[in-house]
């Protein structure tokens, strides 16, 4: 939800910032005061268009930013975790956007910098602004598509609709990539088919190599290592003036004059230690010279494995260390070819893929007609109590010429505003007013799936009033219970109905008018609704019916649910 909107030099708002709550909130004031100026700039912090001209008159810049909590938009949670913006310090989330004097527009989400897109693509997470065509979802040919997989309850049946024209999908790749190959690469297969085999059977690894070299290198050079030891023992331990009797002999004419003079001590610890090295590097000399000896047999077999490893990098024109990755890339290779499965297989695999799909489709067809069906009834019931008298939603389902993801048909919203208007696009045929009606219509018919948190209505009671605004105010106040529901309105029958109301208004300022926003609660807000009843002149009269308004809007934000149907009952 929206917690707060802070403007800075913003059209005719030198410094504005407004705390906003659950439910459903009606943003009221008089004409030409600015309400509108509030849903406009949260439309430019969720990526609208910028232009220099909102910025106020005599100011270098305009800054907008938007704070929210993510608690009930997990999608927008993961938005951020995909694109690397999330707010390490919780459930908030603060856009912002600043436009200066030469146009040049920054995007910042969480104090990172971001692009329009990146917060078009949030926003449409997070908000929906009715009023606004850059937020109008409702004109989405593939939202139409998702609210009616919704409504009908067949959502997860697309998702599976979709994850099995994919497996198709890539049963069909693997079935082309096989007769491509099998027309023009039969050789290069049957080649690397020899390559691969005979890799695998050279079993080449790094680590074995290295082992494999080195003790090679010892049995090539067996005889000479064998008479460079014994040469080294008998100098070190066993000819008569070996090093280690020589150095006993030193240590011990050492002890004794380190008796006389103590200075001597080190000297002759040293010549101990080396004593004791040299013997213990005798004996590992003994211990090697029982371990190596000639083995002409082993060796023979040494040398074989190092010309095979040696033909195989030269054939292969690569390092002996570098065969590892050439049998991958011909493994590669062989798999772009189809790999090693026959084309009637892969022609099975694809067949049995492509059923599986239509399985699925033709499910999921059947049941978005009956969606379809219900959709349609349903709005155009509730389209008659909302100034739309004989208007008619339809949800036109079109077979495609090829299967897709999303299944074997299309699905456009279509509608007619009134009695002998033809049924048309959503987007097209429907006016600002109308289309926000027709938008609450169906965002309180589907009673909170359509999961996005914000909705902002802005022209919702336009060319209404009397009976149908107490029924729109009603659906915004059911429409409450699922959604934070702000409203920009005129008409008292529907800011009655909100559970927090804030007014809007214009006062002097030094460089010129600015806009004011008052949270009302109480005596402000019954003024504020006498005031809207009528006019410029307010009597204790126009005070009752107001407080009378006020009383029943009430039960509407305890129980809104209960207080929308009461409401449309008494539209029928």
């Amino acid at each position: 939800m929206l917690r707060a909107l802070s403007l800075r030099d913003f059209v005719i708002v030198e410094a504005l910032d407004i705390e906003l709550a659950t439910g459903f909130t009606a943003l009221t004031g008089e004409t030409g005061a600015g309400k509108s100026i509030l849903v406009d700039a949260l439309g430019l912090v969720l990526g609208a268009r910028a232009e220099p001209a909102v910025i106020r008159a005599g100011a270098d810049r305009a800054d907008i930013a938007a704070e929210f909590d993510l608690g009930g938009a997990p999608a927008a949670r993961a938005w951020l975790a995909a694109n690397d913006l999330e707010d390490e310090g919780g459930d908030s989330c603060l856009l912002r956007r600043t436009i200066d004097r030469a146009g040049r527009s920054r995007g910042f989400v969480n104090g990172r910098p971001a692009t329009a897109a990146q917060l078009r693509d949030l926003g449409e997470l997070l908000v929906d602004i009715h009023g606004q065509h850059e937020h109008q979802w409702l004109a989405r040919r593939d939202y139409q598509r998702q609210l009616l997989d919704a409504f009908a309850g067949c959502d997860g049946e697309a998702r599976e609709v979709a994850r099995r024209h994919g497996q198709w999908r890539l049963a069909a790749e693997a079935r082309l990539a096989r007769e491509r190959a099998q027309e023009s690469s039969a050789r290069e297969r049957d080649f690397l088919r020899e390559e691969i085999r005979d890799l695998e059977a050279l079993a080449f690894t790094p680590e074995g190599w290295a082992e494999e070299s080195a003790e090679h290198r010892r049995l090539a050079h067996a005889q000479e290592l064998i008479g460079h030891c014994r040469a080294a023992l008998e100098a070190a331990d066993e000819a008569e003036t070996s090093a280690t009797g020589l150095l006993a002999a030193a240590a011990s004419r050492l002890a004794q004059a380190a008796e006389v003079d103590p200075a001597l001590e080190p000297s002759r610890r040293d010549l101990e230690s080396a004593a004791a090295h040299a013997g213990e590097a005798a004996h590992a000399l003994r211990r090697y010279l029982q371990r190596v000896e000639p083995d002409p047999e082993r060796l023979d077999a040494l040398e074989r494995r190092l010309r095979a490893v040696h033909d195989a990098a030269r054939r292969l024109r690569v390092e002996p260390a570098a065969l590892p990755e050439a049998l991958a890339a011909r493994r590669a290779r062989m798999a772009e070819l189809g790999g090693d499965e026959s084309l009637e297989a892969l022609r099975q695999r694809e067949t049995a893929a492509q059923a599986s799909f239509h399985e699925a489709a033709l499910s999921l067809s059947a049941k978005r007609r009956e969606g379809a069906r219900r959709l349609g009834e349903e709005v155009t019931r509730r389209l008659q109590g909302l100034a739309m008298e004989g208007g008619r939603l339809e949800a036109h389902l079109e077979p495609l010429a090829e299967p897709a993801a999303h299944g074997l048909e299309s699905v456009e919203l279509r509608v007619a505003a009134h009695a002998g208007q033809p049924l048309g696009p959503v987007g097209k045929v429907a006016s600002g007013g109308e289309l926000s009606r027709l938008a609450l219509a169906v965002q309180v018919l589907m009673g909170g799936r359509a999961g996005i948190p914000t909705l902002v209505f802005d022209e919702v009671d336009s060319g209404i009033g009397g009976r149908v605004a107490e029924i729109v105010g009603g659906l915004l106040a059911e429409l409450s219970a699922h959604h934070q529901v702000l409203c920009v309105t005129h008409l008292p029958q529907v800011a009655a109905f909100a559970r927090h109301q804030l007014r809007v208004a214009k006062a002097a300022g030094a460089a010129g008018a600015v806009a004011t926003v008052e949270a009302l609660g109480g005596a402000g807000r019954v003024e504020e609704i006498a005031r809207m009843l009528g006019g410029a002149r307010i009597t204790d009269t126009t005070r009752r019916h107001a407080e009378e308004m006020l009383g029943h809007g009430a039960g509407a934000a305890a129980g809104s649910k209960g207080a929308g149907r009461r409401a449309a009952g008494r539209g029928r």
